[in-house]
């Protein structure tokens, strides 16, 4: 197979036959590929570690192969197949042994995104026009916004699904015999590392992008900032109405200033100030946009305000950054600023982000164990200054002194879990001395939080708040973030059911590290 029939295969009626495709990890991703590919008639192998017993189950089902077992090394198995095509799911670095031995031997490299805008025009809108792509990332916020952007395009009457990241395969959206109007597509670092593998004319191209944020995050797969910097960069490629960046993360201007667009494109920025013409903003407590209307020297469009987005529950400031951002790309589809309001009147963010879990004697406990770099905790410290700050996990690499020095100085105490609770505890000692911190020994799983919020319930006072904003991944003692919120938040209720009435029967010693 050369590369010159690959650059044939960019629609779904083309002759995809015969394609002999490696799909590299069987998850709910890696099965939408294989699910596709064999629809399509391609030859298909999967290879991956392990499998779950419903994909051993399914794949035989549908006509593709699978593999299974450890891949330290190439296998016989993948070798002998000789793949046109290597399809990784995003869980596979760029120094994985399978990634670079496919690089090295010339095979195309793709991950689901590539496959999915290929194959984008299965179902088309009356106009004969495939879907239109809006794409986002960040280092934190993805996900609010992506669910925001898409509940205001539907809001504006368009057919619209967040996919991608978020958790719904985009292979599953492009093949919805309903169709769509636009795909909302929330995208990781690790997506956008294969996005960048493509050029030519059938690189993915969307109608707006946004980068919300950037911040050091996941360099153990990348290998440095610089690179993680890189794959970001790369939603703003081919963008052809509208780049959206962060005015007050001079990052993401600068990849919008160095990105390859179509001819026309605009840069539209978004931040809490007043904004300039062709941004977003703030005037007086009133969300604008002052981009997409025809007088934006003079005018500007009332989106909200922000006395009706903490009715919501939707007032903190980085949820409001979000907002902008998803009301810039909902604005770049033509949605009216009636529908963002209305949109927005009923929208509630995710379990985990920022949720009040329990008001009880006086003190709000707040679950924002979504918060897994120190960017997205530096948020919430912000948000809630003076906390009791539940901090620590895996940190994946990144360092938490800045963090500590910049948001953690103000907290009221700091409890400290996971495995890598050294570094953070000598970062309070160097940037934030004042600070009282408390260790929790990594015990088993089920007593982790009811130490925690034994502790922080020794600690906190009437007016107080109780912050789990880890800063850190969750799998050294919790199965995912949600899982460590929940037992957070039900440590939380069983310890005021125990004491209905919310009063603290004890207090911590303030200068002591807790040894259990």
């Amino acid at each position: 197979m050369t590369h010159d029939r690959l650059n044939t295969l960019t629609s779904w009626h083309a002759d995809w036959k015969g394609l002999r495709v490696a799909v590299l990890g069987m998850s709910v991703t890696g099965f939408s590929v294989a699910d596709t590919l064999a629809e399509l008639g391609a030859d298909v192998l999967v290879v991956t570690e392990r499998a779950d017993e419903e994909y051993e189950r399914l794949l035989p089902v549908i006509g593709a192969r699978l593999w299974t077992g450890p891949l330290d090394t190439v296998p016989a198995e993948l070798a002998d197949f000789a793949a046109d095509v290597v399809i990784a799911s995003p869980g596979f670095a760029p120094g994985h042994p399978v990634i670079a031995w496919a690089q090295e031997s010339g095979i195309a490299l793709w991950g689901d995104i590539e496959l999915a805008w290929r194959v984008r025009d299965k179902v088309v809108r009356p106009d004969g026009r495939p879907a239109d792509w809006i794409l986002i990332t960040g280092t934190n916020g993805k996900t609010t916004t992506t669910r925001l952007t898409a509940t205001m395009l539907v809001a504006g009457g368009l057919r619209a699904v967040p996919v991608g990241n978020i958790g719904t395969p985009i292979l599953d959206a492009v093949r919805d015999p309903s169709g769509f109007d636009a795909l909302v597509v929330e995208l990781s670092s690790h997506q956008l590392w294969y996005l960048g593998l493509q050029t030519g004319p059938d690189a993915v191209s969307p109608h707006a992008s946004v980068c919300l944020n950037l911040a050091d995050d996941h360099l153990e797969w990348h290998g440095s900032a610089d690179a993680y910097r890189d794959a970001k960069a790369h939603v703003y490629d081919l963008t052809r109405v509208a780049c959206v960046y962060n005015k007050a993360d001079e990052a993401t201007r600068r990849m919008v200033e160095d990105a390859d667009v179509v001819d026309g494109a605009r840069a539209i920025g978004f931040d809490l100030g007043v904004p300039g013409p062709s941004d977003l903003g703030v005037v007086d407590g009133i969300l604008v946009d002052r981009a997409f209307l025809e007088d934006r020297r003079t005018s500007a469009l009332e989106l909200t305000t922000i006395d009706d987005l903490a009715q919501a529950g939707l007032a903190a400031p980085h949820i409001v950054a979000n907002i902008l951002a998803a009301s810039a790309l909902a604005r770049s589809l033509e949605v009216p600023p009636a529908a963002i309001r209305e949109a927005l009147r009923d929208f509630r963010l995710d379990p985990h982000r920022i949720e009040i879990v329990a008001v009880a004697g006086g003190v709000t406990w707040v679950d924002d164990s979504k918060a897994t770099n120190p960017h997205a905790a530096a948020s919430s410290l912000a948000a809630y200054p003076g906390a009791v700050w539940i901090v620590g996990g895996l940190l994946k690499g990144v360092d938490v002194a800045d963090l500590v020095a910049g948001r953690g100085v103000h907290a009221k105490a700091a409890v400290v879990i996971g495995l890598e609770r050294e570094a953070i505890v000598a970062a309070f000692s160097r940037h934030a001395p004042q600070v009282p911190v408390f260790e929790v020994v990594p015990d088993e799983t089920e007593e982790v939080m009811a130490r925690v919020v034994e502790l922080a319930a020794g600690i906190a006072r009437d007016g107080d708040v109780v912050l789990l904003a880890p800063a850190a991944a969750s799998f050294d003692q919790f199965s995912s973030y949600a899982d460590r919120g929940r037992r957070f938040a039900d440590a939380v209720k069983d310890r005021f059911a125990r004491g209905a009435d919310g009063e603290h029967d004890g207090h911590a010693d303030p200068t002591a590290v807790d040894p259990s």
